[in-house]
């Protein structure tokens, strides 16, 4: 208790520049952490949602009826968003008569990707908060330490005589602010690292099913198997339902085995 009531005093005690440089690191320090935990159940249930569609797509289902799904809840996420943009325009393609499946496969491959740069910005969001506070954080500490040893020293002058007990206030002080900083720095730094290592796990799966999903979407325009809904010019794919020519699955495709996850 007598250690903690010390370092308050030391704070209290303290010239205004490093109290400026304390406030700032403590504001830091509490954003980050707000960022951490935010992230953390953002990126989990990422992970979590990838999972459950993954073995939807891959149960055997029919994919038409899983699009039309996703749909009707609106605002998908994740990999089931990028799902939903390619299957529409893969179905947008069909009704218009392309007819060249490169041109169909690629139109959707196109979709696919816009919506995996956009759910790649959700997830990346704030990190780079995190990683600023973990990279000038200590700096800003040692700057606050600096200024502190700089203004015990300039005290001197108005003694007569230099003790280690006429300095060691200023120097205990202005060590506290170098003592933030790495306290604002640490969780940021590992935060960080971790968040960009699973964004970035996230974000091969991502490639990984585009890649799949590519192959069957290539495999049904080539072999002229109906593959999505008819989407209306117009209005989008829900608003004709139940104009389906045909069925596609994930897990039974003409010529292929069923994956085993």
């Amino acid at each position: 208790m007598n250690g903690h009531l010390s370092l308050i005093q030391l704070v209290v005690q303290a010239s205004v520049p490093v109290q400026i440089v304390i406030g700032l690191l403590m504001l830091a320090s509490l954003n980050s952490w707000a960022i951490i935990f935010r992230k953390r159940l953002l990126l989990g249930r990422a992970q979590r949602d990838a999972e459950q569609f993954e073995n939807n797509f891959w149960s055997g289902g029919d994919l038409a009826q899983l699009y039309r799904a996703i749909e009707s809840h609106g605002g998908a996420t994740g990999m089931a968003s990028i799902f939903e943009m390619g299957f529409r325009e893969f179905a947008r393609q069909r009704q218009l008569g392309s007819g060249s499946p490169d041109l169909m496969l690629e139109g959707a491959r196109r979709a696919m990707r816009v919506a995996q740069l956009k759910e790649i910005d959700r997830l990346e969001h704030s990190l780079a908060a995190l990683a600023t506070v973990g990279s000038t954080s200590p700096y800003v500490g040692l700057f606050g330490t600096v200024w502190g040893i700089m203004s015990a020293f300039s005290g001197l002058g108005d003694v007569q005589q230099a003790t280690l007990a006429a300095v060691a206030p200023g120097i205990s002080e202005a060590l506290v602010t170098t003592a933030i900083g790495l306290f604002a720095a640490i969780p940021a730094v590992v935060a960080f690292n971790r968040f960009a290592d699973q964004v970035g796990r996230l974000e091969v799966r991502f490639d990984a099913f585009m890649e799949e999903f590519s192959t069957i979407l290539q495999r049904n325009a080539t072999r002229g198997i109906a593959a999505a809904p008819t989407v209306p010019a117009a209005a989008p794919a829900a608003a004709n339902p139940q104009a389906v020519p045909g069925l596609m699955t994930a897990g039974v495709v003409p010529g292929a085995a069923p994956r085993t996850r």
